[in-house]
């Protein structure tokens, strides 16, 4: 559907300006009439300049969205209302137009879940899920409520897995980067000097020398290479199902990382879960949606199988025990959970503790990258140094006899 950029105003003669789909201009007409807006100006939106201008929806957006539509509708601002002034508000263009679709679908008569369904690439199944619950349980604002907290949980917490992950690579970078210099600038120095000696070369200065030569001459194939591999596993991860389950099992098994991305997804996973359940969401039903929320192929299908579990008659707790993927604690918590009434609780418990957990886990991982990183660079300097000295040495006490 097309696109257009408007200015319009509203009853009491306020200005506004935005962009909303519509087949034409009369539907553009009438949308905007449904939403207490005359037409004044409008022209089609311009989709090379609106996709350079425009950033993603991004979970603060989505946090900020939720947070001011609780305070709304608990101040007994109708819900329209509040779309209509969080349309208006927005500095986002892409959440403007989507919040814009919104308010023409509730306008003609749609619930906000239905409305919302209509924009997955903004709103995932967990959201719509939650505010279809508090739909018809009457507690849409304490949905909000909850939503702007745990999203701004999310939005921490994906702070720290950034953290995780770009800090080592960063310092990949940075040993890189030494290596390269040395091996271009310093040891061709130093190879003229060694070759003219005319005795024997050890083995490591003969290593080193090819080393350098390699990266010399053949530095275009040593940075294509790599690029060639990662955009090739991201197509394949992106396409295969199976090249994406194999990838999500490597990374749960990678050393340091990969300990400290499984809690961060099981943290995720109780965290959401507690949500949906507290909001009455059946739990079959906030087991499905789970497996989307944790963005891992292994954990999802292992949720799967213990939602085949459950649905066959097994407890929650014997069904997570038997997929064999979840840690005790996690088992632990949800029996006792089962057993005192008190899931959400339990649940909310597990996210805590893995929440702190993966805090510790990351400062001290970062922690130690410093020494790391000087321990590295020192052995390549060592070697660099004992290999170019070494036979200079040896040279000095062949003179001296």
């Amino acid at each position: 559907m097309p696109s257009f950029v408007y200015k319009a105003v509203d009853q009491g003669g306020k200005a506004t300006r935005g962009r909303i789909d519509a087949l034409n201009e009369i539907d553009l007409e009438l949308r905007l009439k449904r939403i207490g807006l005359d037409l004044i100006t409008f022209k089609p939106a311009n989709v090379g300049n609106s996709m350079l201008g425009r950033r993603r929806v991004s979970l603060q957006d989505q946090v900020i969205f939720c947070f001011q539509l609780e305070q709304m509708t608990s101040a007994g601002v109708p819900l329209l209302e509040g779309l209509v002034d969080l349309r208006d508000s927005t500095t986002n263009l892409n959440f403007q137009k989507t919040i814009g679709g919104l308010v023409s679908s509730v306008e003609g008569g749609k619930m906000l879940s239905q409305a919302m369904a209509e924009h997955p690439d903004v709103f995932n199944r967990v959201f719509i899920s939650l505010i279809r619950a508090g739909e018809q349980t009457g507690r849409l604002p304490d949905i909000f409520q909850h939503l702007a907290e745990t999203l701004k949980w999310q939005d921490e917490l994906i702070g720290q897995t950034k953290r995780l992950m770009l800090y080592p690579a960063a310092v990949l970078v940075v040993v890189t980067a030494a290596v390269v210099f040395l091996m271009t600038y310093l040891v061709p120095q130093m190879v003229s000097f060694l070759t003219n000696m005319g005795q024997e070369l050890p083995l490591q200065t003969r290593i080193l020398i090819a080393v350098s030569h390699a990266v010399v001459n053949y530095w275009w194939l040593m940075l294509s290479v790599p690029v060639v591999l990662v955009v090739a596993l991201a197509i394949g991860v992106r396409k295969s199902p199976q090249v994406r389950y194999r990838f999500d099992e490597f990374v749960l098994g990678m050393p340091i990382i990969g300990p400290i991305l499984n809690k961060i997804i099981l943290a995720r996973f109780s965290r959401y879960f507690a949500l949906m359940y507290q909001a009455g969401i059946p739990v079959l039903d906030a087991m499905r949606s789970c497996e989307e929320i944790v963005d891992n192929r292994v954990v999802a299908e292992a949720l799967n199988r213990a939602w085949q579990q459950i649905n066959a008659g097994e407890s929650m707790s014997d069904s997570f025990r038997n997929v064999g993927l979840f840690p005790p604690l996690v088992v632990r918590m949800i029996r006792v959970g089962e057993s005192t009434g008190g899931l959400d609780k339990a649940l909310l418990n597990i996210s805590y503790f893995y929440d702190r957990d993966v805090s510790e886990s990351v400062e001290k991982m970062l922690k130690l990258i410093e020494p790391i990183l000087t321990v590295v660079l020192g052995t390549i300097l060592a070697w660099i140094m004992f290999s170019v000295l070494g036979p200079v040495y040896d040279s000095f006490s062949q003179l001296k006899l």
